[in-house]
């Protein structure tokens, strides 16, 4: 099995302020123009803050802040409305179990090794991509993740793609068996990862890009739900969301990790959003809350 090099780890700066549970992000990714492959992250003072992302972070909070208290405070949420640039979250929690929306780093790690390495993917890549994404299928993830050089080589991606509070597991495994499942990590860091699919502010080629997005489209109908639930208008393309979801029962407690990342149009505008939860009594309970918070986060942001 071919297993690709490892790609240099890229340093990284920047700041966040914080304002009660809700959190504003005054630090926002830009493609870098020297190295290609890095990604300096501007830092702006949070004295500086415009008073649009102010507002959006307490109306943010306002928003969800009961239903994550309800749920027992296992859930957060990221918003960004790619009009305006206003950006805010809302945190309960350190960090989150991925699950399957690991997935789309995993990708995003392969397509940017290409890109570094100058290849192309074959067809055989081509087809456990699609089948990765769009079912969610855990052996073709699996053959990806050993095939780009598994945790330290989505690790150095991560530096490059602007991502700082997310660990992919080396030793340990989830419950079904699987080592990247229980990679770690938080709303913010998630958000960051949507930035890559799409925005410019990435070190994807629009290439890279459009085909993440156009495999983010075409999930199967029982994986649809999540961040879908806050979609209200149609793109030219013919959805008004483009997701990825992850899932994960675990056996030693009966509770349930559900998380939702992705892109919708609401009211007019696009939104990257991201809802990680954990903790929760059933998979459709867990579902429920995801869709409940990122609802609410998208109208807080409109």
């Amino acid at each position: 099995m071919h297993i690709r090099r490892a790609l240099p780890a890229v340093a990284l700066s920047g700041s966040i302020a914080f304002v009660g549970a809700a959190i504003a992000i005054t630090a926002k990714g830009h493609a870098a123009s020297t190295p290609a492959d890095a990604l300096a992250i501007a830092s702006t003072p949070a004295a500086t803050k415009t008073s649009a992302t102010a507002t959006a972070t307490v109306s943010l909070a306002a928003a969800v802040s009961g239903l994550a208290a309800a749920d027992g405070d296992h859930v957060s949420v990221a918003v960004e409305n790619l009009g305006t640039g206003a950006t805010s979250s809302f945190n309960v929690g350190d960090g989150y179990v991925t699950a399957s929306i690991v997935k789309l780093d995993i990708l995003c790690t392969l397509l940017y090794q290409d890109q570094t390495d100058h290849r192309s993917l074959s067809d055989s890549e081509r087809s456990l991509i699609t089948t990765m994404i769009e079912n969610s299928d855990n052996n073709a993830a699996q053959h990806l993740f050993e095939e780009e050089g598994g945790a330290s080589a989505i690790t150095a991606a991560n530096k490059a793609f602007g991502l700082s509070d997310t660990t992919v597991q080396r030793n340990s495994v989830d419950e079904a068996g699987y080592s990247w499942g229980d990679t770690t990590t938080t709303e913010l860091d998630q958000l960051q990862l949507l930035r890559q699919v799409f925005t410019g502010e990435s070190v994807l080629t629009p290439a890279n890009r459009d085909f993440v997005e156009s495999l983010m489209q075409k999930v199967e109908p029982d994986q649809r739900w999540g961040v879908s639930a806050a979609a209200s208008d149609p793109s030219p393309t013919g959805s008004d969301y483009l997701l990825k979801n992850g899932w994960l029962s675990r056996k030693t407690t009966g509770l349930w990790e559900i998380n939702s990342i992705g892109e919708v149009r609401h009211d007019g505008q696009e939104y990257l959003v991201a809802v990680l939860s954990s903790g929760n009594k059933t998979m459709d309970s867990g579902i429920d809350v995801v869709q409940q918070i990122a609802e609410k986060a998208v109208d807080a942001e409109g």
